[in-house]
């Protein structure tokens, strides 16, 4: 069968596994319309409809399952040749593979890989950032020698014995509002006041975005916007459109025109941020000695991040 891609099967079984395709978008960092095109392009080879279409999400249909199942063969054996080729073409004291989501990327990546190419120069490091499902697909399949993962409170941690996790650091959940807001000059504000806002997220569905964060709230929250890309939220948000949830990692990127505050609630709620790595490393690896320096830049980057939200 012509026209399958390694790129459709990945969204096949993402797909599957979540029963939409905007939660198979935010696993695979991809837009939903990209997804879309993928499934699209996978029905028009088998000539088939593979999903059944509904108002709460997708189900596969009998063609969508058999090809599932071959998906998963092959999609495995690649990676494993991928592991293999290379494992031949580096040694193990010279190169380090790391990957991260999108808003470690911003400020604690770079921190920690600066810090780690001065300690040593020698070693050839890569980079690649992605969502945290499938930063930890790479570690479990050795494809990743260390990844930096984040996880909301009550969020199941993964059970994978072939992936060591490490708390790094606890990284708060921020409101940001335009300057014009009317919280724009408060330093905190309570949770129940701001039940009656406009928000901007990346999905429809608040428990998809940081918003899931506060699932025991009494109110639900009104998403006004739908946007993914962090410029096109805040954006908005500087337009006085709405407001967003912020990392406390993505601060330092924040435009000076939005104001930053914590949200006072019984329970400080923030994303906790760990290590992932292969569950055995030689004590002298480049991975063990990666994260050492990413320990120090997080502790490093907490004490800034409660002198910025101060100021601002």
């Amino acid at each position: 069968m012509t026209g399958l891609s390694l790129t459709g099967l990945r969204v096949l079984r993402e797909v599957a596994g979540r029963g939409s395709f905007t939660g198979a978008a935010e696993a695979l960092g991809y837009t939903q319309s990209a997804v879309s095109r993928q499934v699209a392009a996978l029905e028009s080879a088998a000539g088939v409809a593979l999903f059944e279409r509904g108002p709460r999400g997708v189900a596969l249909r009998s063609a969508g399952e058999v090809l599932l199942r071959r998906a998963g063969t092959i999609l495995d054996e690649m990676e494993a040749a991928s592991r293999e080729l290379e494992g031949l073409s580096a040694s193990a004291s010279g190169r380090l593979r790391v990957g991260a989501f999108p808003t470690a990327v911003a400020a604690l990546l770079p921190r920690a890989l600066a810090s780690f190419r001065e300690r040593e120069p020698g070693v050839n490091v890569s980079l690649r950032e992605g969502s945290t499902p499938s930063q930890l697909r790479r570690v479990g399949s050795g494809s990743a020698d260390v990844a930096v993962v984040g996880a909301l409170p009550g969020a199941e941690r993964p059970r994978d014995p072939r992936i060591t996790l490490e708390h790094l650091v606890d990284d708060p959940l921020l409101l940001a509002v335009g300057g014009s807001h009317r919280l724009a000059r408060h330093r905190s504000v309570d949770l129940d006041d701001l039940a009656e806002e406009s928000w901007v997220a990346a999905s429809p569905k608040a428990d998809d975005t940081f918003l899931g964060a506060w699932q025991w709230a009494e109110w639900a929250p009104r998403i006004e916007f739908v946007a993914r890309e962090w410029t096109a939220k805040l954006g908005l948000v500087a337009a006085n459109l709405g407001v967003t949830i912020v990392p406390g990692l993505a601060a330092d990127a924040v435009r000076p025109d939005i104001s930053l505050l914590r949200i006072r609630t019984e329970q400080p709620v923030s994303r906790a941020v760990m290590v992932a790595r292969p569950g055995r490393s030689p004590a002298d690896s480049p991975a063990v000695a990666f994260v050492e320096q990413l320990h120090e830049s997080a502790a490093e980057l907490a004490v800034e991040l409660q002198s910025r939200v101060s100021r601002r």
